[in-house]
């Protein structure tokens, strides 16, 4: 379950989440669910100066519009994600995988606790960069996405900043990690499962 969390803060509580993307894969890398919000602002947090100046950027200010419409309430948003995660429990476990963990997880749990005074992955996270560094059998420092093999990479998915997007583009690494850390035969594209339950509608490949 790869998650991205976009946020006008480093840390929840003094900051808001402005919105989420979860996105579940088998190990297959079908893309069996996705779930996104943009939130309305968290009462009495702040605004930090330096991510909204980075929010600002040109490169950022087509995300940063898209995260700002159709907003919903924060307990509102994790009632309908607690909803679709225990959906999802038919696929297994959920374990939520961030990229940091330590940012985006920690954000999904606050909110979680917060507002519904229990997370429904309990501390199930998996950090994207510390996995790697295992499967490579390297110092976590020495690790990063321009060090990881290119067949780990779908170039065709670009990090956009908007949160679904980035937590397919995420969730894919994860897959291509963890189908060469169990010595299984790569696949280069994802499998788009999320709309096989309608009918005359086809699973599609992305490459």
């Amino acid at each position: 379950m790869s998650c991205d969390v976009e946020a006008n803060g480093p840390c929840p509580g003094l900051f808001s989440m402005l919105s989420f993307g979860l996105a579940a894969f088998t190990l297959d890398k079908q893309l069996v669910g996705t779930f996104s919000r943009n939130l309305e602002l968290m009462d009495g947090a702040g605004l930090d100066e330096r991510t909204m100046n980075w929010w600002a950027q040109e490169a950022q200010a087509e995300a940063y519009r898209k995260c700002r419409e159709d907003l919903v309430g924060p307990r509102i948003a994790m009632i309908d994600a607690k909803a679709w995660l225990d959906d999802m429990r038919r696929f297994g476990k959920p374990v939520i995988c961030g990229a940091p963990s330590g940012f985006d997880f920690t954000f999904m749990y606050y909110y979680f606790q917060r507002y519904l005074g229990e997370s429904p992955v309990g501390f199930a996270s998996l950090d994207l960069r510390s996995y790697a560094a295992a499967v490579m059998k390297r110092q976590y420092r020495q690790v990063g996405k321009r060090q990881y093999p290119p067949e780990w990479i779908d170039a065709d998915l670009p990090h956009t900043h908007v949160a679904l997007d980035d937590a397919i583009e995420q969730g894919c690494i994860l897959i291509n990690m963890l189908r060469a850390n169990l010595d299984l035969a790569a696949k280069g594209g994802f499998v788009d499962e999320r709309f096989l339950r309608e009918p005359n509608v086809a699973a599609e490949t992305f490459r």
